[in-house]
């Protein structure tokens, strides 16, 4: 007897209703005829095989993706026409599929996804590549932008959209602007937190990790994070004044009413990582700025010079220390905020750092030996109405500390 066939991963019939809609649309359709320049189809007639065999699709890893109530879930185009959730490994046998399953974990009560509507390929909605090519195959046929239920699903993604306006748009911005690293790049390639299974000692600390979306731990956010655009403008000065890694810290304040993080400070740490000597006289100088201010300790910022800006384990070990600590100084919750800049990397777009705030969710009980999981933190940008004579300060003695000792290398 030969040896068993390897099992493929699971796929989600979520949805399966609605797609089987689609490939029939109340129409008969010959199934026994593969569907393409040859046949008659109506607009739910055309799946993913069919763009894909027309060409006027590609599979490829990250290029879908689906942008619900400020959460965003990215999907890889198999080349069967299947689609295979990036955070988890789940294959899904179609948009709605995965558009459904998907919103349901951001709203329970939604009870369908309509993919073509909601998913996108490289940032454009499915439903346009559906109408391009009923304009190239079947010209004479009727075509709309929106098929049967699918304005109904976009005006609903337009009105979120709309709700959200620059933050949202910022917010994405960022979140895309995590590069990709090909083969052959000299930085450390990014690994998927589910490949890393229990610690070991053996496994390089500096190995870079993907981040998770809390979607795809079946979790909410658990509070909302306001970050100054002063904040911004600080630590992503202090990380460019050097191909060193830097790090400083976060002040702001905690709001248990409305488990809002507003984080209004940056402190940089103007003391080699290496330089433990120092380190205790600078800390305790960043703890007096933040009392006088009357702000708290709410996170930490560090860099990547020249890497992507995404944990290594041993940032993530460091940020589920940073937590408990600050978990332990309070009587309640207080989440602690961590974030990677990347100022260098050559993976950026453009000339703009790679941003990357994000928090840790400590492993299952029954898997205390994982390590935590990485997962990406939605945050609002706000915009500050002035630079602020303490920020302006604060640039000059960083630059005045940092270029001495960048005129004697």
């Amino acid at each position: 007897m030969g040896s068993e066939p390897p099992s493929s991963p699971p796929v989600l019939e979520e949805g399966v209703e609605e797609e089987e809609e689609e490939l029939s649309g109340g129409e008969d359709v010959d199934t026994r005829v593969p569907p393409g320049r040859g046949s008659v189809l109506t607009r739910r007639g055309i799946t993913l095989r069919v763009l894909l065999k027309d060409g006027l699709v590609e599979p490829g890893d990250g290029v879908l993706s689906i942008h619900y109530l400020g959460k965003k879930f990215v999907g890889d185009l198999l080349s069967d026409g299947k689609i295979r959730w990036v955070e988890t490994g789940q294959v899904f046998n179609s948009p709605s599929a995965w558009a459904t399953h998907c919103k349901r974990l951001v709203n329970p009560a939604k009870k369908s996804g309509c993919g073509w509507a909601s998913v996108r390929y490289r940032g454009h909605k499915l439903v346009q590549y559906k109408t391009s090519w009923l304009q190239k195959y079947q010209p004479s046929a009727e075509v709309s932008l929106a098929s049967e239920g699918e304005d109904e699903e976009m005006g609903e993604e337009e009105e979120e959209e709309g709700k959200t306006g620059l933050v949202t748009e910022d917010k994405n911005r960022k979140q895309d602007n995590i590069p990709m690293v090909r083969r052959g790049d000299r930085d450390r390639v990014p690994v998927r937190y589910c490949t890393l299974g229990s610690r070991d000692s053996g496994r390089d600390p500096h190995m870079l990790v993907e981040l998770s979306a809390f979607s795809a731990i079946n979790r909410f956010q658990p509070f909302n994070v306001a970050v100054s655009s002063n904040v911004l403008l600080l630590l992503d000065f202090h990380c460019h004044l050097t191909t060193s890694e830097v790090v400083g810290y976060l002040g702001g304040r905690w709001d248990t009413n409305t488990q809002l993080l507003t984080v209004l400070r940056a402190f940089p740490c103007r003391s080699r990582l290496a330089d433990r000597d120092s380190a205790p006289a600078v800390e305790e100088e960043i703890c007096q700025n933040l009392f006088m201010r009357g702000l708290s300790l709410v996170g930490w910022y560090h860099s990547h010079p020249r890497g992507p800006a995404l944990p290594s384990l041993q940032d993530i070990d460091s940020q589920m220390d940073h937590q408990l600590r600050l978990q332990g100084s309070s009587n309640g919750f207080q989440p602690c905020l961590g974030i990677i800049c990347g100022p260098y990397y050559h993976g950026n777009q453009g000339v703009a750092s790679t941003i990357t705030p994000f928090w840790v969710v400590p492993p299952p009980e029954q898997r205390p030996n994982d390590y935590g999981i990485p997962v990406a933190v939605e945050v609002t940008y706000v915009q500050d109405n002035f630079l602020t004579s303490d920020v302006l300060n604060e640039m000059v003695t960083s630059l005045s500390t940092s270029l001495p000792r960048a005129l004697s290398h």
